[in-house]
């Protein structure tokens, strides 16, 4: 998020939240080896195999109507044809005044572990033995939107607890 500002292009925040989540995965024993080389293979769409937001208009989704080609791309931009990558729909220069949504997430999908693992697919960067224990988690993710500005970004609506600290205080709250 602290990256959000004019001319930075989505698919460099992307990248990074890739490189945070990978790491997160490495410290819980999921993921092994260089953290760098695994987000460049694709390792880490395991976990996160879709794109960190998109553009928001009239309608919330209507990269979809318009043609993601169209709005989320510059025409000297092509779309990666790598998984997880591919599924990115914004990926041009932010500009003043757009609108988007940063939603990153992990998942966990039983077919996907099965297919990679029959595979051995990226065995020097996942760890099937520990992700195995997690098969059943399902997914989780975070969305905030932003308001590209002239300088950085504004978060558009009310704080969300993002700490594990903020999300149990919540909870105590609710319960």
């Amino acid at each position: 998020v602290s990256m959000l500002k004019p001319g930075i292009t989505n698919r460099e925040v992307h990248l990074a939240a890739c490189t945070v989540i990978a790491q997160g995965m490495k410290d819980l024993g999921l993921m092994k080896g260089n953290i760098s080389n695994a987000v460049e293979a694709g390792a880490h769409a395991m976990f996160f195999p879709c794109g960190t937001g998109h553009m928001m208009g009239m309608d919330v989704h209507d990269m979809e109507n318009l043609g993601e080609q169209y709005v989320g791309y510059a025409p000297n931009q092509e779309r990666s044809k790598l998984f997880g990558l591919k599924s990115l729909r914004l990926a041009k220069a932010l500009e003043p005044g757009f609108v988007l949504t940063i939603e990153p997430g992990i998942y966990f999908i039983p077919e996907l572990i099965d297919y990679w693992k029959s595979e051995n697919r990226f065995s020097e960067f996942l760890n099937y033995e520990a992700i195995e224990k997690y098969r059943n988690f399902g997914g989780c993710r975070n969305e905030e939107d932003y308001l590209i500005t002239e300088t950085g970004a504004k978060r558009l609506g009310k704080y969300k607890p993002m700490t594990v600290e903020e999300v149990e205080n919540e909870r105590s709250i609710a319960f």
